[in-house]
Parts: C-alpha cells; sequence; structure tokens
C-alpha cells in the first residue's frame, strides 16, 4: 500500500485490512513515499516522521509490515520504481499495489503508466465523497484482464490526512481518527503546526524541564 502517510489514520489501516480479506492477501506492506513528486505544492512531513508514525500505526497487526524502499532510494518516489523494487525482493509473489481511487483516476499522469500493470495488479479504494468512477480510462485500459484493475469500497470513514493536519493545526484533537502511538508522536515531535506555534511550544517544553531541574537542585 503506498501513501505519503502524512499522517497515517484509521482509514487507511481500514482500507489495508479490506482489501486484504477481499484478495486473501498474506501481507499488506506499507509503502511510505520518499519524495512525493506529486505533493510538491505543498510541504511534506519529514520522511522518517511518516515513516515511524507507520511504523507505530501497523505494529499490532501481524499481516502489516512497512517497507522503507521508497524512503531510501532517495530520489522522487514513482510507483513504477516501487513496484520494480518490491519485485525484486518478491520475485514469486503476486502483488497487489492499493492506493485511494481518486489517485488511481489519475494514473495515466504517472511515470511510465503503461508498466506498471505488467508489475502488479491494481485496487483503488474509495475515499470520503469520492464518486469511483473511472470511466475515462477504460479506452485506454481496454487491452488489459478484467483482474488488472479493480475498485473496492470500503466502510464509510470520514477521515483524511488532510483533516488529521487542519485539525493539529488548529489545536483540535485527533484522538480515534489515528492510531493511539500516532497521537502521542504527532504530538511529541510537534509535527503539523506553524513553525512559530512550534518553536513555542519546544521553547515551552525546555522552560519546564529547566525549571524542573532547578527545583530538584534547590531542594
Amino acid at each position: 500500500m503506498g501513501g505519503t502517510f502524512d499522517p497515517i489514520h484509521h482509514g487507511h489501516l481500514v482500507a489495508a485490512s479490506e482489501v486484504a480479506a477481499r484478495f486473501g492477501l498474506d501481507e499488506v506492506i506499507f509503502v511510505p513515499t520518499g519524495q512525493p513528486w506529486q505533493k510538491s505544492m505543498r510541504e511534506v512531513s519529514p520522511a522518517e516522521d511518516r515513516y515511524l508514525m507507520t511504523v507505530v500505526a501497523t505494529a499490532s497487526n501481524p499481516r502489516f509490515t512497512v517497507s522503507r524502499v521508497d524512503i531510501d532510494r532517495g530520489t522522487p518516489t514513482y510507483t513504477v520504481d516501487t513496484l520494480r523494487d518490491l519485485r525484486e525482493m518478491y520475485p514469486g509473489a503476486e502483488l497487489y499495489f492499493i492506493t485511494g481511487a481518486d489517485a488511481l483516476g489519475s494514473i495515466l499522469s504517472w511515470q511510465n503508466w503503461r508498466t506498471l500493470f505488467g508489475l502488479a495488479r491494481f485496487v483503488g479504494v474509495s475515499r470520503p465523497g469520492y464518486d469511483l468512477n473511472v470511466e475515462h480510462l477504460a479506452p485506454h485500459l481496454s487491452d488489459l484482464p478484467d483482474e488488472a484493475v479493480s475498485l473496492v469500497e470500503v466502510p464509510a470513514l470520514a477521515i483524511s490526512s488532510t483533516e488529521c493536519r487542519e485539525r493539529v493545526r488548529a489545536n483540535r484533537p485527533v484522538w480515534y481518527l489515528v492510531p493511539d502511538g500516532v497521537v502521542q508522536y504527532i504530538s511529541k515531535r510537534h509535527l503539523y503546526l506553524e513553525r512559530a506555534t512550534a518553536a513555542e511550544s519546544v521553547a515551552t517544553e525546555d522552560h519546564y524541564i529547566e525549571s524542573k531541574t532547578e527545583r530538584k537542585s534547590t531542594q
């Protein structure tokens, strides 16, 4: 399952679980993007933070693992490179690439998109309020087998990474939208805050630690 995961939320986890059950997958590999080329218009959190949040979020499910393949590549992330690397790592496996249906709708703009269908089957999962209509792809995919692209509706969860970031920025809770460990990680790392606010938060935290140390030394 590829994604920016900035942050990963329960919608991602439910979608992965639903697809795994639907297609009888032995394992779901979450692959956080390293340098997402299509999100260059906004600032993306550091890759290491996104990777660690994904590890925390998936740790309790034995069928979920997290790969650093895109992060460690050190170049802009293209799905064709991801799938080629995974194909080398799992030469005998039948690969399924799980992504949002909205992302799948733009697959014709992906690098070497015609090569992708020889590397994996594609599963587009529904997102809140998104129409699963991909009829515009039909003329381009007509020569592919029916199972090359599947669309799956997952339980309706009105959650998006954008909303989670905006809630944190507005000092609103994200409990129960993202896993508990991810909530704590976001707070500890001061993610998604405006830079000035984040600096103030760190300064306040440092002042608290310093004051606490001073009190101990006077006792």
